[in-house]
């Protein structure tokens, strides 16, 4: 077990220790408060007032009050807690969960979980906590359990539920280990843990990101009986048509444009077979930098920066006429009972940055209508398929450095004045400036936006 295990571990059971900082902090405001209410009157020091009893009676009242409540609550937090313990050694009650995805002002995928414990009572003036333990036993915030759920016709309480935002580092699949539901006063005293044998998997969803809608269109189908009922959509007057010529087909002749202009003009052919009616959509992970460097924090962040633009085309994409085939470059097993989106969505989540399987050996440039490249791409593979491509085909080149976009001056002022790392990429984003990994990104950058430049396909830069 290494030092990094040991200290999981020690988080861990550090769970079951029932005192706070507020432990301590409420004991010193007790103690203050008793010594300056009860201490003895000095009449050679202190001013004689007729006010000085009643006020200091009033403030000991005050205090005594206050201490019944927080003895109340203390009594009850215990209270519910051995409660607790006794119904779940009878009846087995343990907490349940669910996650969903749900839309956020207009962001698609935000991951919420739904936990409920039954037959459990909240303390008087206190809460019932939740707290879920994943892979390495890394954990979640603590999430409240506020909500009641009252028994079917009756006003009697069945269960208690609680709905929080996840907000994880990674958009991955995770693991569950378990999880602790916590007992606290109203001034978080004491936190009385349980411990909670949860198993399972759950994914942080892509979510979406700004949007580069462009002109795409399928080059292959899957089923011959699945044909383009509608004509191509015409975005001009002359922009789809041409001079008729020798040897076109007279049925192509646009009559309303001979009887404008007196000219005669004749649709242009379609590009594609009137069977075409799928797209097939290619994003690429493969890394083509030093191994060593895929465990580092700053690929794990152009990772999701990466994901979640992979995932915005992808979505922007589905809402065409078209159907959508994502093709994964890993092998990954997913449910087939979900829908395709939810399958890629899924795919694309737990796909991870690879030097297995290139770039030159999974794109099909005959069938691939939209390929997404990050800025980690072999440049010399990258040359070899866009010499196989037409203007037919979309790349969309994510350029995952812009992840760590940032003002420099304003962010060391924050760091150094108002406000502390909030988390791994702030920290990431003030060393970013003098990383030499980052004068090698930018490099290989620059040279694939030249590569697409002088290429034939259709380029949208994210």
């Amino acid at each position: 077990m290494n030092g990094k295990q040991i200290k999981w571990r020690i988080r861990y059971y550090l769970q079951y220790f029932p005192f706070t900082l507020n432990t301590l902090l409420c004991a010193i405001a007790i103690y203050v408060s008793y010594k300056l209410l009860y201490r003895p009157i000095d009449p050679k020091k202190d001013a004689p007032s007729a006010l000085v009893p009643f006020i200091l009676l009033m403030a000991k009242m005050a205090l005594w009050f206050v201490l019944g409540l927080i003895l109340l609550s203390l009594l009850s937090t215990l209270a519910t807690w051995l409660h607790y313990l006794y119904i779940r050694s009878k009846k087995g009650y343990k907490m349940q969960i669910d996650f969903t995805m749900e839309t956020v002002n207009g962001k698609k995928n935000k991951l919420f979980l739904n936990a409920m414990i039954e037959g459990i009572r909240r303390p008087v003036l206190g809460f019932v906590k939740g707290r879920l333990f994943y892979d390495n036993y890394d954990m979640t915030d603590r999430f409240s359990l506020l909500s009641n759920k009252l028994k079917e016709k009756s006003w009697w309480r069945a269960a208690i539920s609680g709905k929080s935002r996840l907000m994880l580092p990674d958009i991955k699949e995770y693991q569950l280990k378990g999880g602790f539901v916590y007992f606290q006063d109203m001034l978080h005293i004491f936190s009385l843990a349980v411990s909670q044998p949860i198993t399972g998997h759950f994914y942080q969803p892509p979510v979406l990101a700004e949007d580069d809608d462009r002109e795409v269109y399928p080059k292959k189908t899957e089923q011959m009986d699945v044909r383009i009922e509608q004509m191509r959509r015409v975005e001009g007057e002359h922009l789809n048509y041409k001079d008729f010529e020798a040897g076109d087909d007279v049925r192509r002749i646009v009559w309303k444009v001979y009887a404008k202009n007196r000219e005669l003009v004749v649709r242009i052919p379609e590009m594609f077979e009137p069977y075409a009616s799928h797209l097939y959509f290619y994003a690429t992970f493969h890394a083509a930098v030093k191994k060593q460097w895929l465990s580092e924090g700053y690929f794990k962040e152009m990772l999701n920066y990466y994901k979640n633009y992979v995932w915005t085309v992808y979505d922007t994409l589905s809402k065409k006429e078209w159907e959508m085939r994502y093709i994964p470059d890993q092998n990954l097993t997913v449910p087939e009972s979900i829908s395709e989106a939810e399958k890629s969505a899924r795919i694309i989540s737990n796909s991870n940055w690879h030097d297995d399987r290139s770039m030159v050996g999974y794109f099909k440039p005959n069938q691939g209508a939209v390929l997404c490249i990050s800025s980690l791409v072999d440049p010399e593979e990258l040359r070899t398929i866009l010499s196989q491509c037409d203007n037919s085909t979309v790349v969309y080149f994510i350029k995952v450095s812009q992840v760590f976009r940032h003002f420099v001056a304003w962010n060391w002022i924050k760091r150094l004045i108002f406000l502390p790392p909030e988390d791994r990429l702030s920290k990431l984003r003030g060393r970013w400036t003098f990383s030499p990994i980052r004068f090698q990104i930018q490099k290989k950058e620059k040279e694939i936006e030249m590569i697409l430049q002088s290429s034939n396909v259709i380029v949208a830069v994210l």
